[in-house]
């Protein structure tokens, strides 16, 4: 469903730290049998609470909308909406794996934010850049975000 690759935006300038919306590229790779590998562009907005991520296509032509807010998570595609009981379902279904979502935002904020199984590296967010691996459980996946600022 997401499709495309991932390039630096080439924009200039630093990061603002305590921002609620954030846009790039993102990649993701789960080492899974067959390997699954992702790209979509994105624009998140919002909190861990309550918020907005929309996937787009190297074209620009947008791929799925999630909405969050405590108790319920939607996902339109086109004319398609479906209800998810969490954030976390509702990222595992479009991923096809579970992902931190909720620790991404204290990421994005430059804090470290524990959650099992991960690692974050943090120290490419001044030039827009954020890097996180799972390492358990298997399969490993692999969270890239590329900045536009």
């Amino acid at each position: 469903m997401i499709a495309g690759c991932a390039h630096q935006t080439g924009a200039n300038g630093r990061l603002e730290a305590q921002s609620d919306y954030w846009s790039g590229r993102l990649g993701l790779i789960v080492a899974s049998e067959p390997p699954q590998s992702y790209s979509a562009g994105f624009a998140l907005s919002g909190s861990a609470q309550a918020g907005e991520l929309m996937l787009t296509s190297p074209m620009g032509s947008t791929l799925a909308v999630m909405r969050w807010q405590p108790g319920q998570a939607l996902l339109q595609q086109g004319e398609q909406t479906a209800r998810f009981d969490s954030l976390e379902a509702l990222v595992a279904q479009v991923t096809g794996t579970p992902l931190p979502v909720r620790a991404l935002f204290g990421w994005l904020h430059g804090e470290p934010q524990s959650v099992p199984g991960w690692q974050a590296d943090l120290s490419g967010l001044p030039d827009g850049r954020l890097f996180a691996q799972r390492l358990m459980p298997l399969p490993t996946a692999e969270l890239r975000l590329v900045l536009d600022r």
